[in-house]
């Protein structure tokens, strides 16, 4: 595997290290000033030559001889040996069964008549919490629930309505006027600043130098198609001047130091003779004798039988369950039993023979090859020389172009029978697509107005 990626690497980079140096550099070789160049695609270059080509590779000629037969009798067995099968039926009898067609169905209602309601699951789980055996109640058996009213006591309390407490009194301060001399600005020093003097003049200074630099030009055949190739024109630079106004220091700025007096203010203000008093007062606590009702015990509920006596503080709610039952529903049914199986008689047919003439193979098929030689014949190709590349040309741009250069190209393209168009001196988009057909159709190189493209259309400037 490491050297098929070797052999991957030396084939991607052999084109690259192939590359001229005209295709290598970042701008034209041995460019002059005013001359514009652009980075044209050149034509691949060939050449005929003349190859033996194989028009018929060599093959074979396959005979086929065909098999040889010959004949004999042969028993055949048409129709092999069988069984004959006849079944003896079952004999069967009736027998007469009592089945429950709908089982007995115990609800429990609030009562034990007919139309009475059902007592839902929450009441009967309170009965049973409440002791009664509901799993194992017979039909027919009722329950009722009784309750025990709460029981309440009174006695006399004394209620606190007030806590004992201090009551407070306040004695206010006393105050006399006075006069006093208060300083509102402290005395300081102020810096004063002297500012400082200046004179202009004037100075032209060099910017940029003389020089020459290569510029992107435009072709106008950019216009139309971004297929164009890369503009590059050299071009002299005059040098740049520019005259600047200075400021020059005559005197600097100094400062000097000010005494700004303090400031003051005489107010009235008042003095503290006796600051303020607090005087406590004790006030007793104060009580309410009140008649106060305490629960003595809580009512409670109970479930009994409805025909047990129950004590007499027991009072009857309403509330009742009793257990009801829908008997059983049956059917008698008659049913055929098999009384002796069904079974199946066995008797042999034996098989027919037939006598049959048929073939057998004496020599077998087989097949004769013949070979045929090839056939070749000379013909003319196109070698590939040079490979489709990138290279700076000269070229016609914007710096050495005009209206009469370019309705000689439309000219002479008529003349040779490609379409430009009118004569105008406007390089549009119908110019455009004659040009690079013509620079196609001849080997020539395409993304720009070449020198050799107008050579090759007989035009001189």
């Amino acid at each position: 595997m490491k050297i098929k990626y070797s052999n991957l690497l030396v084939g991607l980079l052999l084109p690259l290290a192939t590359l001229s140096a005209e295709e290598a550099s970042l701008t034209p070789p041995n460019a002059k000033p005013g001359e514009c160049y652009a980075r044209v695609v050149l034509p691949a270059q060939y050449e005929t030559v003349e190859e033996q080509v194989m028009i018929k590779e060599p093959s074979e000629q396959i005979e086929i001889v065909p098999a040889e037969y010959g004949s004999k009798d042969e028993e055949i067995e048409v129709i092999p040996q069988t069984k004959k099968l006849t079944p003896v039926p079952a004999t069967y009898e009736e027998v007469t069964e009592t089945i429950e067609v709908k089982p007995a169905i115990r609800t429990w209602k609030i009562s034990l008549k007919k139309k009475a309601l059902p007592v839902s699951q929450t009441i009967l789980s309170a009965v049973k919490q409440a002791g009664v055996d509901v799993d194992n109640a017979q039909p027919g058996n009722c329950y009722k629930e009784y309750f025990v009213a709460r029981k309440f006591k009174t006695e006399p309390e004394d209620i606190l309505v007030r806590k004992d407490y201090n009551e407070t009194e306040v004695v206010p301060a006393e105050f006399e006027t006075v006069e006093q001399t208060v300083i509102i600005k402290p005395a300081s020093k102020e810096i004063v600043e002297v500012p400082a003097v200046y004179a202009e003049t004037s100075e032209e200074v060099l910017v940029e130098a003389e020089k020459t630099v290569w510029k992107k030009g435009q072709n106008p055949a950019q216009k139309l198609s971004g297929a164009t190739g890369e503009i590059m024109c050299l071009v002299k630079i005059p040098a740049k001047y520019r005259t600047i106004t200075k400021r020059v220091l005559q005197t600097p700025a100094t400062t000097k130091l000010v005494d700004v007096p303090a400031e003051t203010k005489v107010i009235e203000v008042k003095k503290l003779l006796a600051d303020t008093q607090i005087k406590n007062i004790p006030m007793p606590a104060l009580y309410e004798t009140v008649e106060k009702t305490q629960l003595e015990s809580e009512a409670s509920f109970s479930w009994h039988n409805a025909n047990a006596e129950v004590d007499a503080n027991f009072k009857y709610t309403g509330h009742q369950v009793c257990l009801t039952e829908e008997p059983a529903v049956t059917k008698e049914l008659t049913k055929i039993v098999l009384s002796t199986p069904g079974s199946v008689e066995e008797e042999v047919v034996p098989s027919t023979i037939e006598l049959v003439n048929t073939q057998v193979l004496v020599t077998e098929a087989k097949e004769v090859k013949t070979p045929i030689e090839a056939e070749y014949k000379m013909m003319k190709k196109r070698k590939k020389t040079a490979a489709t590349h990138v290279g700076w040309k000269r070229i016609l741009c914007q710096t050495n172009m005009n209206k009469d250069v370019i309705s000689k190209i439309q000219v002479a393209l008529n003349e040779k029978g490609y379409n430009a168009g009118e004569p105008d001196g406007i390089l549009g988009r119908g110019t455009n697509n004659a040009l690079t057909k013509f620079q196609k159709d001849n080997s020539l190189a395409t993304g720009g107005i070449t020198y050799e493209t107008l050579g090759s259309l007989n035009i001189t400037l």
